[in-house]
Protein backbone atom coordinates (compact mmCIF):
# COMPACT_ATOMS: atom_id res chain seq x y z
CA UNK A 1 0.00 0.00 0.00
CA UNK A 2 1.62 3.65 -1.02
CA UNK A 3 1.47 6.50 1.41
CA UNK A 4 0.16 9.32 -0.06
CA UNK A 5 1.40 12.84 0.98
CA UNK A 6 -2.23 14.46 1.82
CA UNK A 7 -4.02 17.58 0.72
CA UNK A 8 -4.74 19.65 3.16
CA UNK A 9 -6.41 22.57 1.96
CA UNK A 10 -7.94 23.47 -1.63
CA UNK A 11 -4.44 26.41 -2.12
CA UNK A 12 -2.00 23.32 -0.78
CA UNK A 13 -0.03 21.85 -3.09
CA UNK A 14 3.03 20.34 -0.97
CA UNK A 15 4.23 19.85 1.90
CA UNK A 16 7.52 19.05 4.07
CA UNK A 17 7.99 15.70 6.11
CA UNK A 18 9.86 16.68 9.72
CA UNK A 19 9.67 13.52 11.19
CA UNK A 20 9.13 9.74 10.49
CA UNK A 21 7.49 7.85 13.69
CA UNK A 22 8.54 4.87 12.29
CA UNK A 23 11.41 3.20 10.67
CA UNK A 24 11.85 0.98 7.82
CA UNK A 25 10.47 -2.43 8.75
CA UNK A 26 8.53 -1.53 11.31
CA UNK A 27 5.08 -3.06 12.36
CA UNK A 28 2.27 -0.56 12.31
CA UNK A 29 -1.34 -0.59 13.01
CA UNK A 30 -4.20 1.74 12.27
CA UNK A 31 -3.82 4.63 14.33
CA UNK A 32 -0.10 4.70 15.05
CA UNK A 33 1.13 7.78 13.53
CA UNK A 34 3.48 7.42 10.40
CA UNK A 35 5.34 10.49 9.87
CA UNK A 36 4.62 14.68 10.35
CA UNK A 37 4.33 16.69 7.73
CA UNK A 38 4.48 20.54 8.05
CA UNK A 39 2.68 22.54 5.15
CA UNK A 40 2.24 26.46 3.80
CA UNK A 41 -0.44 26.53 6.52
CA UNK A 42 -0.28 23.80 9.10
CA UNK A 43 0.95 21.14 10.95
CA UNK A 44 -0.20 17.53 11.28
CA UNK A 45 0.67 13.33 12.11
CA UNK A 46 -0.64 11.59 9.65
CA UNK A 47 -1.79 7.97 11.10
CA UNK A 48 -1.92 4.70 9.34
CA UNK A 49 -5.25 3.29 8.13
CA UNK A 50 -4.44 -0.32 7.59
CA UNK A 51 -1.76 -3.00 9.29
CA UNK A 52 1.50 -3.73 7.64
CA UNK A 53 5.33 -3.43 7.92
CA UNK A 54 6.40 0.15 6.64
CA UNK A 55 8.74 -1.73 3.46
CA UNK A 56 9.71 1.87 2.36
CA UNK A 57 10.23 5.43 3.37
CA UNK A 58 10.97 6.84 -0.41
CA UNK A 59 10.71 11.35 1.29
CA UNK A 60 12.83 11.84 4.26
CA UNK A 61 12.73 13.70 7.09
CA UNK A 62 13.44 17.16 5.83
CA UNK A 63 12.72 16.83 2.30
CA UNK A 64 9.51 18.17 0.33
CA UNK A 65 6.92 16.34 -1.52
CA UNK A 66 3.75 17.58 -3.76
CA UNK A 67 0.70 16.34 -3.01
CA UNK A 68 -0.31 13.16 -3.60
CA UNK A 69 3.33 11.97 -4.37
CA UNK A 70 4.23 8.71 -2.52
CA UNK A 71 6.37 9.15 0.47
CA UNK A 72 6.50 5.47 1.58
CA UNK A 73 5.12 2.00 1.54
CA UNK A 74 3.71 -0.29 3.56
CA UNK A 75 3.59 -4.35 3.07
CA UNK A 76 2.05 -7.35 3.83
CA UNK A 77 2.18 -7.92 7.53
CA UNK A 78 2.04 -12.03 8.11
CA UNK A 79 1.25 -13.20 4.71
CA UNK A 80 -2.02 -11.17 4.55
CA UNK A 81 -2.00 -8.59 1.64
CA UNK A 82 -2.33 -5.05 2.93
CA UNK A 83 -5.15 -2.73 1.82
CA UNK A 84 -4.67 -0.62 -1.27
CA UNK A 85 -3.89 2.39 -1.84
CA UNK A 86 -6.94 4.03 -2.25
CA UNK A 87 -8.17 3.94 1.28
CA UNK A 88 -5.43 5.35 2.65
CA UNK A 89 -5.56 8.39 0.11
CA UNK A 90 -9.24 8.95 0.72
CA UNK A 91 -8.34 9.00 4.44
CA UNK A 92 -5.95 11.27 4.10
CA UNK A 93 -7.14 13.70 1.34
CA UNK A 94 -10.98 14.15 2.70
CA UNK A 95 -12.25 15.31 6.38
CA UNK A 96 -14.65 13.12 7.99
CA UNK A 97 -17.05 16.06 8.37
CA UNK A 98 -19.89 16.49 5.39
CA UNK A 99 -18.31 19.30 2.89
CA UNK A 100 -20.46 22.18 2.79
CA UNK A 101 -21.79 22.96 -0.14
CA UNK A 102 -19.83 26.40 -1.71
CA UNK A 103 -21.89 29.52 -2.64
CA UNK A 104 -22.63 30.69 -6.04
CA UNK A 105 -19.35 32.06 -7.06
CA UNK A 106 -20.96 35.82 -7.70
CA UNK A 107 -21.72 35.47 -3.68
CA UNK A 108 -18.27 34.70 -2.47
CA UNK A 109 -16.26 37.10 -0.38
CA UNK A 110 -12.45 37.87 -1.59
CA UNK A 111 -10.11 35.62 -0.02
CA UNK A 112 -8.75 38.22 1.73
CA UNK A 113 -11.87 38.67 3.83
CA UNK A 114 -12.50 34.73 4.87
CA UNK A 115 -12.88 34.46 8.38
CA UNK A 116 -10.06 31.64 9.80
CA UNK A 117 -11.28 27.97 8.95
CA UNK A 118 -11.62 25.58 12.15
CA UNK A 119 -8.74 22.67 12.37
CA UNK A 120 -9.83 20.21 9.84
CA UNK A 121 -10.25 17.01 10.92
CA UNK A 122 -8.89 13.70 9.10
CA UNK A 123 -10.29 10.83 10.95
CA UNK A 124 -10.96 10.01 14.24
CA UNK A 125 -7.29 9.31 15.30
CA UNK A 126 -5.53 13.19 14.51
CA UNK A 127 -6.42 16.81 14.42
CA UNK A 128 -4.35 19.39 12.21
CA UNK A 129 -2.75 21.73 14.65
CA UNK A 130 -2.86 25.73 12.99
CA UNK A 131 -0.51 27.74 15.52
CA UNK A 132 -0.86 31.13 15.02
CA UNK A 133 2.71 31.63 13.53
CA UNK A 134 1.89 29.68 10.92
CA UNK A 135 -2.33 30.57 10.44
CA UNK A 136 -1.82 32.15 6.62
CA UNK A 137 0.17 33.77 4.21
CA UNK A 138 2.25 36.77 5.17
CA UNK A 139 2.30 39.80 1.82
CA UNK A 140 5.17 41.43 0.37
CA UNK A 141 4.96 45.40 -0.95
CA UNK A 142 3.78 44.87 -3.79
CA UNK A 143 0.86 42.83 -3.24
CA UNK A 144 2.71 39.15 -3.53
CA UNK A 145 1.77 36.77 -0.65
CA UNK A 146 4.25 34.91 0.99
CA UNK A 147 3.30 30.94 2.54
CA UNK A 148 3.96 30.69 6.40
CA UNK A 149 6.41 27.67 5.23
CA UNK A 150 8.23 29.78 2.72
CA UNK A 151 9.15 32.29 4.97
CA UNK A 152 10.57 30.31 7.51
CA UNK A 153 12.72 28.29 5.01
CA UNK A 154 13.72 31.61 3.31
CA UNK A 155 14.67 32.78 7.15
CA UNK A 156 16.88 29.86 7.42
CA UNK A 157 18.28 30.05 4.33
CA UNK A 158 19.20 33.39 4.59
CA UNK A 159 17.04 34.17 1.25
CA UNK A 160 15.80 37.51 0.32
CA UNK A 161 12.26 36.89 -0.67
CA UNK A 162 12.08 39.67 -2.81
CA UNK A 163 13.95 38.07 -5.02
CA UNK A 164 11.81 35.28 -5.66
CA UNK A 165 8.97 34.70 -8.20
CA UNK A 166 5.91 32.60 -6.72
CA UNK A 167 4.72 29.71 -8.51
CA UNK A 168 1.80 29.28 -6.64
CA UNK A 169 -1.75 30.37 -6.69
CA UNK A 170 -1.97 34.27 -8.00
CA UNK A 171 2.17 34.39 -7.62
CA UNK A 172 2.14 33.34 -4.42
CA UNK A 173 5.10 32.51 -3.15
CA UNK A 174 5.62 28.35 -1.73
CA UNK A 175 8.37 26.63 -0.04
CA UNK A 176 9.76 24.82 -3.80
CA UNK A 177 10.32 28.28 -4.81
CA UNK A 178 12.48 28.98 -1.90
CA UNK A 179 13.82 25.41 -2.52
CA UNK A 180 14.86 26.24 -5.99
CA UNK A 181 16.07 29.43 -5.29
CA UNK A 182 20.00 29.50 -5.06
CA UNK A 183 21.69 29.61 -1.40
CA UNK A 184 23.94 33.20 -0.18
CA UNK A 185 26.81 32.34 1.06
CA UNK A 186 27.12 32.08 4.62
CA UNK A 187 26.66 35.73 6.66
CA UNK A 188 27.33 34.54 10.33
CA UNK A 189 30.56 32.28 10.13
CA UNK A 190 33.29 32.61 7.11
CA UNK A 191 35.32 29.26 6.83
CA UNK A 192 39.16 30.17 8.01
CA UNK A 193 40.92 31.50 5.84
CA UNK A 194 38.63 33.70 3.90
CA UNK A 195 39.97 35.72 1.35
CA UNK A 196 38.89 40.20 2.25
CA UNK A 197 36.80 40.16 -0.73
CA UNK A 198 35.03 37.46 0.84
CA UNK A 199 34.33 39.30 4.12
CA UNK A 200 34.04 43.15 2.16
CA UNK A 201 31.17 40.97 0.29
CA UNK A 202 29.20 40.87 3.54
CA UNK A 203 28.97 44.57 4.19
CA UNK A 204 27.95 47.75 2.57
CA UNK A 205 31.13 49.74 1.44
CA UNK A 206 30.52 53.21 2.30
CA UNK A 207 29.82 51.69 6.06
CA UNK A 208 33.63 50.81 6.35
CA UNK A 209 37.82 51.83 5.80
CA UNK A 210 40.29 49.31 5.19
CA UNK A 211 43.23 49.54 7.85
CA UNK A 212 46.80 47.69 6.15
CA UNK A 213 48.09 45.43 8.19
CA UNK A 214 51.63 46.09 9.33
CA UNK A 215 53.85 43.51 10.41
CA UNK A 216 53.40 43.65 13.96
CA UNK A 217 49.50 43.35 14.02
CA UNK A 218 50.54 40.15 11.99
CA UNK A 219 52.47 38.69 14.31
CA UNK A 220 50.41 39.58 16.83
CA UNK A 221 46.72 37.88 14.85
CA UNK A 222 49.34 34.76 14.20
CA UNK A 223 50.88 34.07 17.38
CA UNK A 224 47.50 34.74 19.58
CA UNK A 225 45.18 32.38 16.86
CA UNK A 226 47.92 30.27 17.05
CA UNK A 227 48.10 30.34 21.34
CA UNK A 228 44.51 29.85 21.44
CA UNK A 229 43.77 26.93 19.01
CA UNK A 230 46.84 24.73 20.37
CA UNK A 231 47.62 25.92 24.21
CA UNK A 232 44.99 24.26 26.65
CA UNK A 233 44.19 27.22 28.29
CA UNK A 234 42.54 27.04 32.19
CA UNK A 235 42.02 29.84 34.55
CA UNK A 236 42.66 30.70 38.06
CA UNK A 237 40.96 33.58 39.67
CA UNK A 238 41.66 35.35 43.39
CA UNK A 239 40.90 38.33 45.08
CA UNK A 240 44.03 40.26 46.88
CA UNK A 241 43.99 42.18 49.89
CA UNK A 242 45.88 45.62 49.40
CA UNK A 243 46.05 48.03 52.06
CA UNK A 244 49.26 46.68 53.29
CA UNK A 245 50.93 46.60 50.05
CA UNK A 246 49.59 50.70 49.09
CA UNK A 247 50.61 51.80 53.02
CA UNK A 248 54.67 49.90 51.60
CA UNK A 249 54.49 51.61 48.55
CA UNK A 250 53.06 55.36 49.81
CA UNK A 251 56.21 54.62 52.38
CA UNK A 252 58.60 54.06 49.93
CA UNK A 253 58.24 56.68 47.62
CA UNK A 254 57.79 58.96 50.31
CA UNK A 255 61.21 57.74 51.13
CA UNK A 256 62.96 57.90 47.94
CA UNK A 257 66.12 59.91 47.70
CA UNK A 258 66.01 63.30 45.59
CA UNK A 259 68.10 64.86 43.13
CA UNK A 260 69.25 68.15 42.70
CA UNK A 261 66.38 69.04 41.30
CA UNK A 262 64.15 67.91 44.05
CA UNK A 263 62.61 64.93 42.06
CA UNK A 264 62.70 61.10 43.62
CA UNK A 265 64.98 58.89 42.63
CA UNK A 266 62.60 56.49 41.62
CA UNK A 267 58.20 56.14 42.26
CA UNK A 268 57.52 52.02 42.29
CA UNK A 269 53.78 51.39 40.93
CA UNK A 270 51.14 48.77 41.80
CA UNK A 271 52.32 46.56 39.05
CA UNK A 272 56.22 46.72 40.24
CA UNK A 273 54.95 45.30 43.40
CA UNK A 274 53.48 42.61 40.86
CA UNK A 275 56.33 41.48 38.78
CA UNK A 276 58.51 41.14 41.70
CA UNK A 277 55.15 39.41 43.20
CA UNK A 278 55.18 36.74 40.64
CA UNK A 279 59.18 36.39 40.30
CA UNK A 280 59.43 35.02 43.73
CA UNK A 281 56.23 32.83 43.74
CA UNK A 282 58.08 31.02 40.56
CA UNK A 283 60.74 30.82 42.64
CA UNK A 284 58.64 29.09 45.15
CA UNK A 285 57.25 27.02 42.92
CA UNK A 286 59.61 26.17 41.04
CA UNK A 287 57.35 23.32 38.82
CA UNK A 288 55.00 26.01 37.46
CA UNK A 289 58.60 28.20 36.45
CA UNK A 290 59.06 26.32 33.16
CA UNK A 291 57.92 26.02 29.25
CA UNK A 292 56.35 23.10 27.00
CA UNK A 293 59.08 22.43 24.49
CA UNK A 294 57.54 20.03 22.14
CA UNK A 295 58.94 16.95 23.20
CA UNK A 296 59.75 17.80 26.48
CA UNK A 297 59.28 20.18 29.50
CA UNK A 298 61.91 23.40 30.09
CA UNK A 299 62.23 24.27 33.23
CA UNK A 300 64.60 27.51 34.94
CA UNK A 301 67.04 28.71 37.26
CA UNK A 302 65.67 32.35 37.28
CA UNK A 303 62.27 34.02 37.19
CA UNK A 304 62.06 36.09 33.68
CA UNK A 305 58.79 37.59 33.53
CA UNK A 306 56.81 39.46 30.64
CA UNK A 307 55.01 42.85 31.02
CA UNK A 308 52.49 43.51 28.34
CA UNK A 309 53.25 47.45 26.99
CA UNK A 310 50.26 48.87 24.78
CA UNK A 311 52.16 50.53 22.02
CA UNK A 312 50.79 52.20 18.91
CA UNK A 313 48.68 49.46 16.42
CA UNK A 314 49.53 46.81 19.06
CA UNK A 315 50.75 45.23 22.12
CA UNK A 316 54.13 43.66 22.99
CA UNK A 317 55.98 42.13 26.06
CA UNK A 318 59.37 43.44 26.80
CA UNK A 319 61.05 40.46 29.39
CA UNK A 320 62.60 41.59 32.53
CA UNK A 321 65.57 39.08 33.19
CA UNK A 322 66.00 37.43 36.49
CA UNK A 323 63.68 39.31 38.09
CA UNK A 324 63.75 38.03 41.20
CA UNK A 325 67.14 39.31 42.17
CA UNK A 326 66.33 42.71 41.26
CA UNK A 327 64.92 44.91 43.71
CA UNK A 328 61.59 46.91 43.37
CA UNK A 329 63.02 50.11 41.97
CA UNK A 330 65.54 48.47 39.98
CA UNK A 331 62.38 46.33 38.30
CA UNK A 332 60.84 50.25 38.33
CA UNK A 333 63.48 51.56 36.68
CA UNK A 334 64.05 48.57 34.04
CA UNK A 335 59.88 48.83 33.33
CA UNK A 336 60.23 52.23 32.41
CA UNK A 337 63.38 51.95 30.34
CA UNK A 338 62.05 48.68 28.16
CA UNK A 339 58.29 50.29 28.05
CA UNK A 340 59.47 53.60 26.70
CA UNK A 341 61.90 51.77 23.84
CA UNK A 342 58.80 49.31 23.40
CA UNK A 343 56.36 52.75 22.41
CA UNK A 344 59.68 53.43 20.01
CA UNK A 345 59.53 50.62 18.73
CA UNK A 346 63.66 50.28 19.64
CA UNK A 347 63.50 46.97 21.40
CA UNK A 348 65.98 44.06 20.28
CA UNK A 349 64.00 40.79 20.01
CA UNK A 350 66.46 39.41 22.96
CA UNK A 351 64.48 41.84 24.89
CA UNK A 352 61.20 40.54 24.40
CA UNK A 353 61.81 37.25 23.42
CA UNK A 354 61.68 33.65 25.92
CA UNK A 355 60.21 34.27 29.78
CA UNK A 356 58.23 31.81 31.35
CA UNK A 357 55.48 33.68 32.66
CA UNK A 358 53.88 37.27 31.72
CA UNK A 359 51.79 39.84 33.46
CA UNK A 360 48.71 42.00 31.68
CA UNK A 361 47.83 44.99 33.84
CA UNK A 362 44.69 46.47 32.65
CA UNK A 363 43.57 48.10 35.98
CA UNK A 364 44.62 51.49 34.85
CA UNK A 365 41.84 51.29 32.49
CA UNK A 366 39.17 50.22 35.07
CA UNK A 367 39.10 46.94 34.20
CA UNK A 368 37.36 44.75 37.05
CA UNK A 369 38.82 41.24 35.83
CA UNK A 370 39.89 39.32 32.30
CA UNK A 371 41.31 36.52 31.38
CA UNK A 372 44.53 36.92 29.07
CA UNK A 373 45.94 34.77 26.66
CA UNK A 374 49.47 32.78 26.79
CA UNK A 375 51.93 33.89 24.93
CA UNK A 376 53.84 30.78 23.88
CA UNK A 377 56.48 29.44 24.53
CA UNK A 378 55.03 30.90 28.02
CA UNK A 379 53.47 28.74 30.19
CA UNK A 380 51.15 31.20 32.21
CA UNK A 381 50.22 35.03 32.49
CA UNK A 382 48.64 36.81 34.83
CA UNK A 383 45.90 38.91 34.19
CA UNK A 384 45.00 42.04 37.02
CA UNK A 385 42.73 44.24 37.31
CA UNK A 386 41.70 47.56 39.05
CA UNK A 387 42.07 48.41 43.02
CA UNK A 388 38.77 48.92 44.27
CA UNK A 389 37.75 49.20 47.82
CA UNK A 390 35.28 46.80 48.57
CA UNK A 391 33.39 45.67 52.10
CA UNK A 392 34.25 42.67 53.76
CA UNK A 393 34.44 40.28 56.60
CA UNK A 394 36.73 40.91 59.77
CA UNK A 395 37.54 37.85 61.76
CA UNK A 396 35.64 39.12 64.49
CA UNK A 397 32.03 39.18 62.05
CA UNK A 398 32.20 42.74 61.80
CA UNK A 399 32.40 44.47 58.35
CA UNK A 400 35.04 47.08 57.09
CA UNK A 401 36.15 48.20 53.85
CA UNK A 402 39.54 46.76 52.15
CA UNK A 403 41.34 47.80 49.23
CA UNK A 404 40.83 44.75 46.86
CA UNK A 405 41.92 43.60 43.47
CA UNK A 406 41.36 40.66 41.23
CA UNK A 407 44.45 39.02 39.38
CA UNK A 408 43.45 35.68 37.04
CA UNK A 409 46.06 33.28 36.09
CA UNK A 410 45.85 31.82 32.73
CA UNK A 411 47.55 28.41 32.31
CA UNK A 412 49.02 26.10 29.48
CA UNK A 413 47.79 22.72 31.22
CA UNK A 414 50.46 20.63 29.20
CA UNK A 415 53.22 22.51 31.48
CA UNK A 416 51.00 23.66 34.83
CA UNK A 417 48.58 21.99 35.89
CA UNK A 418 45.02 22.96 38.53
CA UNK A 419 46.34 22.01 41.55
CA UNK A 420 50.38 23.79 40.84
CA UNK A 421 48.36 26.29 39.28
CA UNK A 422 46.87 27.38 41.77
CA UNK A 423 49.78 26.99 44.39
CA UNK A 424 51.31 29.76 41.68
CA UNK A 425 48.40 31.93 42.43
CA UNK A 426 48.52 30.96 45.97
CA UNK A 427 51.97 32.11 46.59
CA UNK A 428 51.54 35.41 44.65
CA UNK A 429 48.37 36.47 46.84
CA UNK A 430 50.81 35.87 49.77
CA UNK A 431 53.91 38.13 48.94
CA UNK A 432 51.32 41.00 47.54
CA UNK A 433 48.96 40.51 50.79
CA UNK A 434 52.77 40.68 53.00
CA UNK A 435 54.80 43.23 51.44
CA UNK A 436 56.73 43.14 53.53
CA UNK A 437 58.38 40.12 52.50
CA UNK A 438 59.40 41.00 49.09
CA UNK A 439 61.29 43.95 50.62
CA UNK A 440 64.30 41.08 51.72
Amino acid sequence: MNILMPQLGETVAEGKITRWFKAAGDAVQPGDNLFEIETDKVSMEVPATEAGILSEIRVAEGEIAPVGAVVGVIGAAGGVPAAGAAAMAAAAAKPTAAPVAAPPAADRAPSAARAPQPPIKLDPFFEVRTPARNFGPARLSGGVTVTPLARRLASEAGIDLSTLRGSGPHGRIVARDVASAPRPAPRAMLAEGATADQVKALFDPAGYEEIPLDAMRRTIAARLQQAKQTVPHFYLTADFTIDRLIAVREEANAAAPKDRDGRPAFKLSLNDFIIRALALALQRVPAANAVWAGDRILRFTHSDIGVAVAVDGGLIAPVIRNAETKSLSAISAAMKDLAGRARDKKLKPAEYQGGASAISNLGMYGVREFAAIINPPQSTILAVGAARRQAVEKADGGVAFASMLTATLSCDHRVVDGALGAELLAAVKALIEQPVTMLV
